[in-house]
Parts: structure tokens; C-alpha cells; sequence
């Protein structure tokens, strides 16, 4: 493979995951359980909070260095889905919270006493069109009480913290779409029964994702993050990286399903030979490594644009698109390869192939990333 990124850190990634087989994600799939001890043992190893500076606690290391460990999650038949929030979404106090709001939440995320993994902004009625969100947070004296739903939330369940985007002004009271706006730290241990309902959402994968019902729930003024209407700008930052290190994950899936279609097709004899030798085969897996490996660029100069704090939002969405069908088109080709074998569960073919088919819609469809490539960089009209 290509010249490797972090190796020290690649290849303790590669040892923690070793002690977690297919087996044990296979038996999670079933009872769609939380993979609570991986989650542990990353935070314990310190690999989810490497881009908290050190005097919180972290290993103060840039995006590169999260993206190498999340690659190598996915490589490894792990699955980074069920923490990476708590990589990126830190960043919205880090970079934007009050002296006090860091003290007494980066600390804790590092050591893993606190679980920051909600991301709250997607709603039944807006999609990703986020400045339609109606979730509407009011002012009354020391506190605001926030009334709406959100949707896709991943994680809800698990989490001791969310940060929260919601409307602090009426869409139609501001001057500009994205004004309005603002972002809360909600505790869910206080939430939940107080304001806070969490309703499952049973998918085709194990994602732990949920829909959120607030019905007047109060959450403190001091944790309002940064000024109150500018909210939307301070979740962009957290967009891109959230795009980036999950285009990451999708370099890892699409090595996972080269590595596996190389070695079977090495293994695997029909009419006396191995299927490896017939080009039909060899020539998919080739591809799947070439389409991989330019996406790796890809994400590796969106990566050094965002740790540089160079504008990347453009970098980040093409990153995410190219990883994603990259991902995919290994998946496809590895099934394919495996022909009826890549089926049965006990070689986490299928399991792997449902998990990154999702990266083609979330965080953000194909569509919406072709669109903004077209009408931001092109300078094509705007279709919407």
C-alpha cells in the first residue's frame, strides 16, 4: 500500500482493534447494540481525543493525525461511526466556547469522564437545508426553554452531552437565512424526561441513530455557546471536519474491502485454478485500489488545508464524495468477488458493505456536494 501517514499511531490503532474481531461487531449487528467496550478502550488508548489540546487533557494533534486513526478503525473491520462525533464535535467549544465552557467540559471529554457524541441539527422538515431548522430556543431570564424535533441524531443514547443548533430568532425576523441562529450544550443525563424524549430509529445498520422530541426543556443561559444568532457559523467548522474524517473512514472501508478481495481471490480455486489469475477479477480490485488511492489525496490536502485553518470547505466536500464511491465501488467489487460467500455474515462482507453504502447520503448527499461544486467553484446559476 502507499506510503503511510502517522505509523506509530496507525499501527496501535491496528493492535487495539485486533481485539475486536468481526464476531464481536457481527453479535452487536444483531442485537443493534452500542459498541460500548470498543469506545472505552479508543478513549482509554487516548485515539478520540487527539485533537484536544494538551492543556485539556488531549494529545493536541491536528486532523491528519484524527484521520489516520479513524482509517485505520474502518480498515480494521471496526466501525469509528459509533465515536468520531466526539473528534470533531469538541470543536465547537474549543474553538468558539467561553474560558469557563472549555474548563469544565474539554477536561473530561479527554478523559473520557464526559461522552460528547450528539451533534444535534438535522430535522424532519428542513433535511439539509439547515436554515430552515424550526427547534426554537426562548430566552427567560437566566435560561432557554427549547421546543421542536430533530432527526438522524446519532448516538443520543449514548452520550452525556449535545450540542445543540437551534433557532433563537424566526427565519422570517432575519436579515440573512443563516442569522438567527444559535448553539447550546444540552446535558442529556438532565435532559432526558425533562423536556428531552429519545426515540430510536431502527435502520439497515448498526448506527445508534435516534429522533429527538424537546418539549419545553430548559437549558441555562451559560450554555449558550458564543453569541446568541451566530450560531450557524460556529457548526461549520465542526461540518468540515466532520466530512473529512468520515471521508477517512471511507478510505479505511475501501482498503478493508481491497485487502479481503486480494487475499480471496489469491485463495479461492475454481476450474482448477485461483480466480485471482482471471483478469474479470483482478482488474476490479486494481481499480478499487487506484480509486482509493486518489481519493486518499484527496482527503490527506483537505486534512492539511483544515489543520493550516486555510478555507476548505470545498476540499472537504469533493474529499468526502471521491472516499465515498471509492468505498463503495470497493464494496461492490469485494461482494462481488466473494460471490455467494460475501453474503453470509461470518466474513463481515455484507455487514461492511451496509455500513458504507450510508456515506453517500450522510453527513451530506452526492447531490449536495455536486451542487455546491457547481454553483461555488463553476460558477454555474444557482438551482435552488
Amino acid at each position: 500500500m502507499t506510503h503511510e501517514t502517522f505509523p506509530e499511531i496507525r499501527e496501535a490503532v491496528r493492535r487495539l482493534c485486533a481485539r475486536f474481531p468481526g464476531a464481536y461487531w457481527r453479535e452487536l449487528d444483531r442485537e443493534r447494540a452500542y459498541p460500548t467496550a470498543f469506545v472505552q478502550a479508543l478513549t482509554e488508548a487516548g485515539f478520540l481525543s487527539v485533537l484536544i489540546p494538551e492543556e485539556y487533557g488531549g494529545s493536541g494533534l491536528g486532523l491528519r493525525a484524527a484521520t489516520a486513526v479513524l482509517e485505520e478503525i474502518h480498515r480494521s473491520g471496526c466501525n469509528g461511526a459509533a465515536c468520531h462525533a466526539q473528534m470533531y464535535t469538541m470543536g465547537t467549544i474549543l474553538r468558539h466556547g467561553s474560558p469557563a465552557q472549555k474548563e469544565a467540559y474539554l477536561p473530561k471529554i479527554a478523559s473520557g469522564e464526559l461522552r460528547l457524541q450528539a451533534f444535534g441539527v438535522t430535522e424532519p422538515d428542513a433535511g439539509t437545508d439547515t436554515t430552515r431548522i424550526s427547534t426554537f430556543a426562548r430566552r427567560e431570564g437566566d435560561r432557554y426553554v427549547v421546543s421542536g424535533r430533530k432527526i438522524w441524531i446519532s448516538r443520543a443514547e449514548h452520550s452525556d452531552l449535545m450540542v445543540l443548533l437551534c433557532r433563537t430568532q424566526k427565519r422570517e425576523d432575519v436579515a440573512k437565512p443563516s442569522d438567527g441562529m444559535s448553539v447550546l450544550i444540552v446535558d442529556m443525563r438532565q435532559a432526558v424526561g425533562n423536556g428531552l424524549t429519545i426515540r430510536p430509529v431502527r435502520t439497515m445498520l448498526n448506527h445508534a441513530t435516534t429522533e429527538l422530541f424537546f418539549e419545553d426543556l430548559e437549558v441555562l443561559a451559560d450554555n449558550l455557546v458564543g453569541q446568541e444568532g451566530k450560531g450557524f457559523r460556529y457548526i461549520l467548522d465542526g461540518m468540515n471536519a466532520e466530512r473529512i474524517l468520515i471521508a477517512s473512514e471511507c478510505i479505511g472501508d475501501a482498503r478493508f474491502f481491497i485487502d479481503r478481495a486480494s487475499a480471496y481471490a489469491k485463495e479461492r480455486q475454481v476450474f482448477g485454478r485461483a480466480i485471482g489469475e482471471n483478469q474479470g477479477v483482478q482488474f476490479p480490485i486494481a481499480r478499487a485500489y487506484v480509486q482509493a488511492t486518489a481519493a486518499a489525496h484527496m482527503v490527506d490536502h483537505a486534512a492539511a488545508l483544515f489543520e493550516a485553518g486555510e478555507p476548505c470547505g470545498t476540499e472537504a466536500n469533493m474529499a468526502k464524495l471521491t472516499a465515498s464511491e471509492a468505498s463503495w465501488y470497493a464494496a461492490d467489487m469485494c461482494l462481488q468477488t466473494h460471490g455467494g460467500f460475501g453474503f453470509a455474515e461470518e466474513y463481515d462482507i455484507e455487514r461492511k458493505f451496509r455500513e458504507t453504502r450510508l456515506y453517500q447520503v450522510a453527513p451530506i448527499s452526492t447531490n449536495l456536494i455536486l451542487s455546491h461544486v457547481a454553483t461555488h467553484v463553476l460558477d454555474l446559476p444557482k438551482s435552488f
